[in-house]
């Protein structure tokens, strides 16, 4: 039997819970399992049914009003009314391909390069972060003229045939390409480095050498700057440097996977690894640009670009189609006008103080560390042995969850909580969050 996939399985609805639902909620997932291939997954023993949303918040269909503290697909807040009004205005005009002229996607490639460092100087569009990585990995193919690819133990990066087979958090049933290499995450938490930056520059040559004993040519490094599937790895700021600077003399590209760091996210900066100074050959993104509105996007240097547009014609019929770009423009327009990212960053830093306040008080909550609206609370059954507490972290999200707040977990040992609320997360939420974090802790007996 496979493994069970971390980032699909962890917290996940089953059918031995079934038992313990309301008829309407039953009658539901019964449905959904007869209709829908059964890959399908639902968060959480007993599953939430949402009919609406608003900013971060969310009501059920029994009324109840939801915090929900893990959605960057809303990134700016559910159903925020810019997105709307720019989605509805473009769709009464016209929505079409990018094979005829228009100026939606033009001005918004315009306005989106210049959040990026200006090496990066092209942009292509897509529909999902999944389609942006399968191009990213084409490209760096293509650029390199080889075919090794770099991610750690646990990343997640897509569910195209490329890119499952580079996230090992699919499980051991998705096998990965035998062209794929793993490292260890760069954990801060864990390991013990006095200079995690070389520990894991060391991790990523490795690979490589381990590659070219193999006859593998390497091609590139794939990353998520925050290691959010890994259990979100930020610190220390800078640690990513050395590690590029490998890939680089080695002839490889870094793409910086930017689904979950990107558009503001960590607050130091617009861009996850801004906070790293390093600058990517390619960016990729996905979910948070159109707030809901499928849209994704590779940014790029121009003369690592070359080397595959150059040769191979590239079309994707709704990547960049105008009604999908007025959302993302409209995206765009809301973080910088109501200054998100420094928001993200005062209310993040807010949090993450008030979070680490529960240590004093819960011994088994082991580490909480975080960038911006983007944190790790991770649990253990005790503090000196760091050993991974699965089992509390599952209840953990099941009791709040009855608090009425919404998140999941990450990580290699599904002990770690991931709070990632949309940026509309105001610091009149953290006590509803932290009150429920300490109430759900104290009934579990911790």
């Amino acid at each position: 039997m496979a493994t069970r996939s971390t980032i699909m399985d962890t917290n996940s609805f089953r059918a031995e819970h079934a038992a313990g639902l309301d008829a309407d909620t039953r009658s539901l997932t019964e449905k959904r399992s007869k209709v829908l291939g059964d890959s399908y997954r639902l968060f959480y023993r007993k599953p939430v049914h949402l009919v609406r949303g608003e900013g971060q918040y969310l009501w059920d269909a029994n009324g109840d009003k939801y915090l929900d503290v893990y959605n960057n697909v809303a990134s700016i807040g559910h159903c925020h009314p810019a997105v709307i009004d720019a989605v509805t205005r473009q769709m009464k005009m016209l929505n079409t391909h990018t094979r005829y002229l228009h100026e939606n996607i033009l001005d918004y490639s315009e306005a989106l390069l210049a959040t990026a460092p200006a090496e990066i100087n092209k942009a292509m569009y897509m529909c999902t972060g999944s389609e942006a990585n399968d191009l990213a990995i084409r490209v760096a193919r293509s650029f390199s003229g080889g075919t090794g690819i770099i991610v750690t133990k646990e990343a997640y990066h897509g569910t195209s045939d490329l890119t499952s087979g580079a996230s090992p958090a699919l499980g051991s049933g998705q096998p990965l390409a035998a062209t794929t290499r793993l490292v260890s995450p760069p954990d801060d938490y864990r390991v013990d480095a006095p200079d995690l930056g070389a520990w894991f520059a060391a991790e990523i040559q490795r690979q490589i050498d381990d590659m070219a004993a193999h006859g593998i040519k390497f091609a590139g490094f794939l990353a998520d700057s925050i290691f959010s599937s890994d259990g979100v790895l930020p610190n220390p700021r800078g640690f990513l440097k050395q590690a590029v600077d490998v890939v680089h003399r080695n002839g490889g590209i870094f793409i910086a996977d930017e689904v979950q760091p990107g558009f503001a996210r960590t607050g130091d900066s617009f861009w996850g690894f801004g906070r790293h100074d390093v600058v990517p050959d390619i960016i990729t993104t996905g979910k948070p640009m159109g707030n809901g509105i499928p849209v994704s996007g590779l940014l790029a240097r121009s003369e690592v670009l070359t080397t595959f547009s150059d040769e191979i014609p590239y079309f994707n019929t709704f990547g960049g189609n105008p009604v999908a770009m007025a959302a993302a423009q409209a995206v765009l327009n809301v973080i910088q006008e109501e200054k998100l990212q420094e928001h993200s960053r005062v209310v993040g830093a807010q949090l993450l103080a008030e979070l680490r306040q529960l240590m004093d008080k819960h011994e088994c909550i082991g580490d909480v560390r975080g960038a911006g609206l983007f944190i790790g609370f991770e649990l253990v059954k005790d503090r000196e042995s760091k050993t991974p507490d699965k089992t509390l972290a599952l209840d953990l999200i099941e009791q709040l969850r009855e608090h009425r707040v919404l998140t999941s977990v990450a990580g290699p040992y599904g002990n770690v909580l991931k709070l990632r609320p949309p940026l509309a997360f105001q610091v009149a939420d953290i006590d509803w969050l932290v009150g429920a974090l300490d109430k759900s802790l104290t009934a579990l007996g911790h």
